[in-house]
C-alpha cells in the first residue's frame, strides 16, 4: 500500500499537479511535509520551470 501511495504521489507531482493538492490529497498536515518526503521529484520540476521560463522569455 505505502508504494502505491508514493507512487500516487509522484506521478501527480510530475505531471503538474500542484503540490497542495498532492498534500491534501494524501491526509499530510501541511505542505511541508509532502515537499519533504517527495522532494526528490522536485529537481526534475525545477528544470522544467526554468525551461518554461525561458520560452515565455524567447517568445516576447
Amino acid at each position: 500500500m505505502r508504494q502505491l501511495r508514493h507512487s500516487h504521489a509522484t506521478a501527480l507531482l510530475r505531471a503538474g499537479v500542484h503540490p497542495k493538492i498532492v498534500q491534501e490529497r494524501l491526509g499530510h498536515a501541511s505542505i511541508g511535509v509532502t515537499l519533504d518526503i517527495y522532494s526528490s521529484v522536485l529537481p526534475t520540476m525545477q528544470r522544467e520551470a526554468v525551461e518554461r521560463l525561458v520560452a515565455l522569455i524567447e517568445s516576447r
